[in-house]
């Protein structure tokens, strides 16, 4: 009598495995798995078309060891003032979402850490093998964060960060043109007829980003004789509350302006709030223009205007870029352009 006969252990699919059913060298399949750029379209379609078919899985444990990398981005949120227990800007957690599937499509994990910039978060995540590579998103004062990035780059960590590139900077920047979104909004509200318009939010070198909003702003007066005022300046951080006070502050000195631009939608809800208490109306009597983009800017009373950041691709050149310093390919800071969403608030 025969013994039964067992079945067959299945076996691992491994590189060579594709390589010979994409009729190509296993060192080519190791190329294109980790995202070279040598590889000609046509031989990446096979070993791809390959990979599928044999239902390939990538033994990310070995391959750290080959590569010494972890596989793995990490995601550095800074804490911003919110008034709930999240200290996260709602504008990071739409590009969170991009930056979350670009990694799967690169097949890197991502770790995602909150930080407070008060703590040693420049401790080097590479050589402990946490991540090969840090995305950092907000920061705050950025002249207290300007020496930490100067520290990332002496230790030859790779990072990029989300926010104004700027000629010089430590690293390499991914950010919105926000000067040509100043202008944007600017030249908006001189079509409307506007000519005094207040700016709330910080308008100083601390806060490149919202300077840069201001400075765009007033560019666009200038082209048509005017200028922004610094008696309708009022500081403000990114918050609904702080555009609240500012907006009152602004009022109480008595000086009369017939539009407001916000430096972030935040910002310019919270102005909503403060301009209809005091009896004004958006956009007859106060047109009001945001920063942004958010999803709650539609839910404004009324809808508002504001100058929308691509979170989408945002968070995609964040993923590629980082990967492409990872890899040792050549990377460099990009200035995304932003447009304008018109809506009530402005007369849209």
């Amino acid at each position: 009598m025969t013994e039964p006969r067992r079945p067959r252990k299945k076996t691992r699919v491994t590189s060579l495995d594709i390589a010979h059913r994409a009729g190509v060298s296993q060192a080519t399949v190791s190329r294109v798995l980790a995202g070279s750029p040598l590889v000609n379209a046509e031989t990446r379609r096979r070993v791809e078309q390959a990979v599928r078919e044999l239902n390939y899985k990538v033994d990310r444990h070995a391959s750290s060891l080959r590569t010494q990398r972890a596989g793995t981005l990490a995601l550095l949120l800074f804490e911003d003032p919110t008034p709930d227990e999240s200290h996260i800007n709602p504008f990071f957690l739409s590009m969170l979402g991009s930056i979350t599937r670009a990694c799967a499509r690169h097949g890197h994990d991502l770790l995602v850490s909150f930080q407070q910039l008060s703590d040693d978060w420049h401790a080097d995540y590479e050589d402990s093998m946490k991540a090969d590579g840090l995305i950092l998103l907000g920061y705050g004062d950025y002249l207290a964060y300007e020496s930490t990035l100067e520290k990332l780059v002496e230790q030859g960590t790779h990072f990029v960060r989300w926010g104004q590139v700027e000629p010089g900077q430590p690293g390499i920047s991914i950010g919105c043109d926000n000067h040509a979104g100043g202008m944007l909004a600017g030249r908006h509200l001189l079509e409307r007829g506007c000519r005094r318009i207040a700016f709330v939010g910080d308008a100083s070198s601390r806060f490149p980003e919202f300077f840069a909003r201001y400075q765009g702003c007033d560019a666009a007066l200038r082209e048509a004789g005017l200028c922004m005022l610094r008696a309708l300046q009022v500081d403000a951080d990114s918050t609904e509350e702080a555009g609240y006070a500012a907006t009152r502050a602004l009022l109480a000195r008595g000086q009369a302006f017939d539009a407001l631009f916000a430096a972030s939608d935040l910002i310019a809800i919270g102005a909503l709030h403060a301009l209809k208490e005091a009896g004004l109306r958006v956009p007859q009597d106060v047109a009001v223009v945001g920063f942004d983009g958010t999803p709650m800017a539609r839910f404004a009373d009324p809808p508002l205007t504001t100058v929308v950041q691509d979170t989408s691709r945002a968070g995609e050149l964040l993923v590629e870029t980082l990967l492409k310093q990872v890899r040792d390919q050549p990377a460099h800071s990009v200035m995304l352009e932003p447009v304008l969403e018109v809506r009530a608030s402005s007369g849209g």
